[in-house]
């Protein structure tokens, strides 16, 4: 196997998680829709705000490697939703779904052997998709164990979770 082959199936591992760290999935599952918008103790946002935060952060992250006049939104307000903003179920599914597809395209770009994971992006000297993918998987994985902690101080984990 080339090491090509070896580093684009280490990269889909790594976007999955499973090796080192629960997957988006496994926080989600089960999330009672009475604490979509709770806001934990301490926490100035709900666990949906935490959920659009990711997709936000990943959407930019895609748009910033396959759109060369993507114009990423504003520090940090740009990155979340508005404090105010509440979500009802079909409002966390569009969000979860949103971040499924936009992770399914990062992944196809992965999985393209066509793909240069190490080339520079055109219109970003310096910048890569090795880079923007561990960007992604980084950033993903430290938020969704926040996710993780925020449903154990909470209580909504389902019985029996350990």
């Amino acid at each position: 196997m080339s090491a090509d082959t070896v580093l684009r199936q280490q990269l889909l591992a790594l976007l999955d998680g499973r090796n080192a760290h629960a997957s988006l999935d496994d926080v989600v599952a089960d999330f009672p829709p009475e604490h979509f918008n709770t806001r934990p103790p301490h926490v100035p946002y709900s666990p949906w705000h935490l959920l659009e935060h990711i997709r936000i952060a990943q959407w930019d992250i895609l748009e910033f490697v396959r759109n060369p006049a993507y114009q990423s939104p504003p520090w940090p307000e740009g990155y979340w939703p508005a404090p105010d903003a509440e979500a009802d179920e079909a409002v966390w599914n569009d969000t979860l779904a949103a971040i499924r597809a936009d992770m399914a395209a990062l992944k196809a770009m992965v999985q393209d052997p066509a793909t240069d994971l190490t080339a520079e992006l055109p219109h970003a000297p310096g910048y890569t998709l090795l880079r923007e993918v561990l960007l992604v998987a980084d950033h993903n994985a430290y938020h969704v164990g926040e996710f993780g902690i925020l449903r154990q101080v909470m209580g909504t984990w389902p019985p029996g979770h350990e």
